[in-house]
């Protein structure tokens, strides 16, 4: 009799990670991701996906996979909206992580702070974004989205028949996405645009500004969010570009989350989480500029009064809390009309249709993944309707709520156009999950050449042996000496666990407790100093040693 052939625990895990992938009704085995170090795994693609057809570069990779489900009546797929982005090569991975190693890193000059939107994007190139192609109410369902989707095929043909993949950042290869913000744009009266105030240019495509003042004639409102991780004259500045170079503009300043003037500078408290304490909701700062700038669109021709009563009350009732520490609930305020749209309202809309319909203005919320819409649309309710989160494509499908009986706000999914811009930075701006990234040290690197991260975090270099003593630093070892700092260990070998540290690296400055902060062209020349990293100076902890202003609601880094 034969002997029995070993059968080790790791493959009786996997025959039974397959009995469960066949329970749920996929295809047959799994197919592990470069990034098999965070455990993420992509399954294999459903019958049932409609979110793209066949790619130009056959090489898409697909984000935010949901648990797989019976299909409803209308067959709703879960993993529909998902984020889809080129996937990068494993010999360009590799290549990156030797860089990291081996490159030393080295502090930059101010002038490489400075970012141009005419870099970024080469306004009137094919760095466009999808438009909707035309359509009659005499073509079926069917022939509708076929002719989108050829359209959408020459749209990615064109752009990378232009561009190789190593020049072009991440953007969005999933039409369905698209499609969310057709329909935004379709049933908007007025267009909000926000962007975070920290690379505000990373977040406004001119594209997107053309074609909203131009072919659909709307008025275009940029929110320059979370301005309480900026220092206030770079505010000024970068609200004096946008002015110069794009009259057209309504710019309001906002944030949803001020600084407590009450909270107590405590130096020590430099890794600690400033917890946002009452109604933080209401306390946000900027629903009165945009009162004010809707008042000027509509001109009269909708009733904001009920807007404005509703800004004085949550004015007269905000507090900063009871002192406890303890956030109170806020389920207590009036209901808000949800309406949830589903694939009906995918459906075909009218070429023309009217505006402020039954006295009722509709202000659509469109931008990039975490530059703060949902928190946004938040702090104008004045509590949480909304659920926010620091990871790109949370939000799946649009949603509408009415903030009074005559303003209905529309939160559209983040999409990320195509750009020229570096992949890390769009990795610090919160672009591409973090959970996600195959390589975070070249961002980490990225990070430390313009904000002086070893010193800040006081590290020590993994090989020195004198703390005293000057060593030069690479991407690599500033992961392994903040692993080393706080105890991050692999589970086995229990060495230090470089990619935990690298991923908690970049979430700092994600979360604005690392503020790299850009700069519009001749800020420098006009602000008559010399900036060397510009970081919050007021209001960052890093520099000050004081409590961050700001609360995303994220994990600490003690966590």
């Amino acid at each position: 009799m034969p002997r029995k052939k070993p059968f080790s625990v790791k493959q009786k895990k996997k025959q039974l990670q397959d009995k469960r992938e066949r329970k749920r009704g996929l295809q047959d085995g799994l197919r592990s991701s470069s990034n098999s170090r965070s455990g993420s795994r992509e399954r294999r693609e459903e019958q049932t996906d409609t979110s793209d057809g066949e790619s130009v570069t056959h090489h898409i990779r697909r984000l935010n996979q949901q648990p797989s489900q019976a299909l409803g009546s209308r067959g709703y797929d879960p993993n529909r909206y998902r984020l889809h982005f080129e996937r990068d090569s494993r010999e360009e991975v590799e290549r990156r992580k030797r860089a990291a190693r081996e490159q030393v890193l080295q502090p930059i000059s101010a002038e490489l702070l400075v970012l141009d939107i005419w870099e970024v994007y080469q306004p009137g190139s094919v760095l466009d974004f999808p438009r909707r192609p035309p359509w009659s109410y005499e073509m079926s369902k069917e022939q509708l989205m076929s002719q989108e989707e050829r359209s959408f095929q020459e749209y990615l043909g064109k752009i990378y028949g232009a561009y190789t993949s190593e020049k072009l950042s991440y953007f969005e290869h999933n039409l369905e996405t698209w499609r969310q913000l057709w329909r935004v744009l379709e049933m908007s009266d007025i267009v909000l645009l926000i962007t975070d105030i920290r690379h505000p240019v990373v977040n406004f495509p001119p594209a997107l500004y053309e074609y909203v003042t131009g072919e659909l004639g709307l008025a275009l409102v940029l929110v320059l969010n979370k301005v309480d991780l900026a220092p206030p004259a770079l505010v000024v500045a970068w609200k004096h570009y946008f002015h110069q170079h794009y009259p057209q503009l309504h710019i309001v300043l906002f944030t949803s989350f001020p600084r407590d003037p009450r909270t107590p500078q405590d130096p020590s408290s430099v890794l600690k989480k400033s917890r946002r304490r009452g109604r933080g909701w209401t306390r946000a700062l900027g629903p009165e500029q945009l009162l004010r700038a809707c008042e000027a669109i509509t001109a009269g021709k909708v009733d904001l009064s009920s807007w404005r009563e509703k800004i004085a009350r949550d004015v007269a009732g905000a507090t900063w809390g009871n002192g406890s520490g303890e956030e109170e609930e806020e389920e207590d305020g009036p209901a808000v009309l949800v309406e949830q749209q589903t694939d009906s309202a995918m459906e075909p809309a009218g070429p023309t249709r009217e505006h402020y319909k039954d006295g009722v203005v509709t202000i659509g919320c469109v931008g990039f993944p975490n530059v703060g819409k949902s928190s946004l649309i938040n702090g104008l309710v004045g509590r949480k309707v909304v659920s926010v989160s620091r990871t790109p494509g949370h939000t799946r499908y649009f949603q509408t709520y009415f903030l009074t009986p005559s303003v209905k706000l529309c939160d559209c999914p983040g999409l990320i156009f195509p750009s020229l811009l570096p992949r890390q930075l769009q990795v610090l701006a919160g672009v591409y999950p973090i959970a996600q990234i195959q390589e975070p040290y070249t961002a980490v690197g990225y990070l430390a050449s313009r904000v002086p991260v070893q010193a800040l975090l006081h590290l020590r270099h993994p090989e020195a042996e004198d703390p005293s003593a000057e060593h030069p630093w690479c991407a690599w070892d500033i992961c392994e000496a903040w692993a080393e700092k706080r105890g991050y260990k692999t589970a086995k070998a229990a060495r230090n666990d470089v990619y935990r540290a690298a991923n908690s690296l970049l979430r700092l400055a994600l979360d604005g407790r690392l503020s790299l902060c850009f700069q519009p062209p001749g800020y420098s020349e006009q602000k008559g100093m010399e900036l060397g990293v510009m970081v919050t100076p007021s209001r960052n902890k890093w520099v000050t040693g004081r409590s961050p202003s700001r609360s995303t609601g994220g994990p600490s880094p003690d966590a």
